[in-house]
């Protein structure tokens, strides 16, 4: 939605030079030049019923909606995309976040709903609320996605970056916020496209593959918890591979985007599709699903309804099948369950054990080269920590 001005235009270039098939909708008005290859749809986002027949017949795998200010905008797309896209992308701003001397800021952090915050930040925290309703209560596959301020090339906001380049550029003193102390992100506006771009890439191949693979759980994705349990039973061990693959590509979403209420409500159907990996198959891939639930159940101390003790037990079952070979499996137990329960002995244990270790194994070598270097890191924080 939109695709013709700054991060819009830069998402465009992205997508297309990275190989998707793209169609943009906007009012046509821009004179931004778009990438042939691109296909046009044209109307005005305010005249819902002009949208709505724009859109007729169309899906989508993926809609990165850059253009939407209002509720009424993000309505209006829940209502006509409703079963007609794999995922809605709705680009919010930090700008909903209210004032902290705490930092970072994280997307755990209170919003700001009071007479401080704009006209602007309201509206986008208002767009957010509805997605959050239509996500719990139809299933909609919404993410929001908060944008710093961004600068780079075609931005149409003259009065951000442009102002201090011109500064530099005659010799003056650059400006520091306030006393000087103030931290800020920005980002560049071809990074944001990179970003989002990626936010899908991993979980929308292993999604696709899943759906052709196995018709019944890919239908049951977005459905209540018992459903889509259900649906694992008629699997069996010649449908690991694939399972196992989009369950890989899902616990990576679901850790990138820890602080996201939706992929939080995902855990569940997560550890459930995992398990069943599990019970087919122990053994694929050295035993890492029992390495991916050993982190899942120790997301949080059992006070907040975590079980690292089953997530312990997870990982000394990995350990048991790859014969101790996998030294990310010793990391991962060191960084998400001796750290949360502050055993300083196993963790530094763990992470001595893959230090000495020789990294050469079939199949392992890159990985525990990384493993490698995770543990020295963890030691040398060691003393910090705990």
């Amino acid at each position: 939605m939109g695709g013709t001005q700054f991060n819009g235009l830069a998402l465009v270039h992205e997508l297309v030079r990275t190989g998707h098939d793209v169609t943009i909708l906007n009012r046509g008005q821009s004179r931004k030049q778009v990438p042939r290859s691109v296909r046009r749809l044209y109307a005005d986002r305010t005249d819902h019923e002009a949208l709505r027949k724009a859109l007729e017949g169309e899906e989508f795998d993926c809609v990165h909606d850059i253009s939407a200010y209002r509720p009424e905008d993000v309505k209006a797309m829940t209502s006509i995309l409703h079963g007609r896209t794999g995922h809605y992308v709705f680009a919010s701003s930090t700008v909903i976040y209210a004032a902290s001397h705490l930092l970072p800021i994280t997307e755990h952090h209170p919003v700001d709903r009071s007479e401080r915050q704009n006209e602007y930040g309201l509206n986008k925290l208002l767009c957010e609320d509805h997605l959050i309703r239509e996500h719990r209560e139809r299933g909609f596959p919404a993410s929001i996605v908060a944008f710093s301020m961004v600068f780079g090339p075609h931005n149409i906001i003259p009065d951000r970056e442009q102002r201090m380049f011109v500064r530099l550029a005659r010799g003056r003193k650059a400006l520091l916020p306030g006393d000087g102390t103030t931290l800020g992100q920005v980002g560049f506006v071809e990074d944001e496209a990179r970003m989002q771009r990626l936010w899908d890439r991993a979980l929308g191949y292993g999604r696709r593959a899943l759906c052709v693979e196995m018709p019944q759980p890919c239908q049951a994705l977005d459905r209540p918890f018992d459903e889509f349990s259900a649906s694992l039973v008629t699997l069996g061990p010649e449908d690991v591979p694939t399972l196992y693959g989009f369950g890989v590509a899902w616990a990576g979403w679901v850790q990138a985007n820890a602080g996201d209420w939706r992929a939080v409500a995902q855990i569940p159907k997560l550890e459930v599709l995992m398990q069943r990996v599990v019970e087919l198959d122990a053994s694929y891939d050295h035993g890492s699903a029992h390495v991916y639930l050993g982190v899942l159940f120790t997301q949080r101390p059992a006070s907040l309804g975590g079980q690292p003790e089953r997530g312990r037990e997870h990982f000394e079952q990995a350990l048991a099948i790859a014969e101790r070979r996998n030294l990310m499996t010793q990391v991962l137990y060191a960084r998400h369950y001796a750290r949360l329960v502050f055993d300083r002995p196993l963790h530094d244990s763990l992470l001595r054990e893959v230090m000495d270790a020789d990294p050469q194994a079939p199949g392992l070598t890159l990985a525990n080269t990384l493993a490698r270097e995770q543990a020295r890191r963890l030691l040398d924080a060691a003393d910090d920590y705990f």
